[in-house]
């Protein structure tokens, strides 16, 4: 089933504070589909109360390392990206993170029915200008290695496995890869 063109009315810009609430709920609605299918229903609302609520994004939003960009379709946010704009905590990640200074997607998020439109490519394009911008030459993340989909947009991405980690959800420890895009220098816009 092939989805619809990126439509011109979906834009991409800076989240602001009075955003968070809209974008708990997209995060509600969208990290369970990221998670293993055998991820317990009570881990992943853990997660959500603890890490996805409104509060905590008014706090991510009001963070100077972090970048959190929204996807609208009119007045709809369809999808969001937050990235940290910091060296990762962990002393292995950060030994796995080659092209520096870099930057941690740490979501990237579209509703469903909005999958396969260009949205999450639209909010790929921010970041990477965002990037440049700043300085950096480098993209890093997590992926659940059992999430082929995400898997694979970001090798057409141009992200590939450095390594792995382990991502806790709950009292489940999943297993993510971690992957690196080398940003090219002259590719600022």
């Amino acid at each position: 089933m092939s989805m619809p063109p990126l439509e011109e009315a979906v834009s991409v810009d800076e989240a602001g504070i009075w955003d968070a609430e809209a974008i708990a709920q997209v995060a509600a609605a969208t990290f369970p589909l990221a998670c293993p299918q055998d991820a317990a229903e009570d881990d992943i609302a853990d997660f959500i109360e603890r890490t996805l609520s409104a509060e905590k994004f008014a706090e991510y939003l009001s963070s100077p390392e972090r970048i959190v960009l929204e996807a609208r379709a009119g007045e709809e946010i369809v999808g969001y990206l937050m990235a940290v704009d910091a060296a990762p905590e962990d002393p292995a990640i950060d030994a796995m993170i080659t092209a520096r200074p870099a930057i941690e997607i740490s979501k990237l998020y579209v509703m469903p029915g909005h999958h396969g439109s260009g949205i999450s490519a639209a909010l790929m394009d921010a970041i990477v200008a965002r990037a440049h911008t700043l300085g950096c030459v480098g993209l890093w993340l997590g992926v659940n290695q059992e999430n082929t989909r995400a898997r694979r947009f970001y090798e057409k991405q141009g992200f590939e496995v450095v390594g792995t980690r382990t991502f806790v959800v709950g009292a489940q420890t999943h297993d993510d890869f971690v992957m690196q895009r080398t940003l090219r220098r002259d590719a600022g816009r």
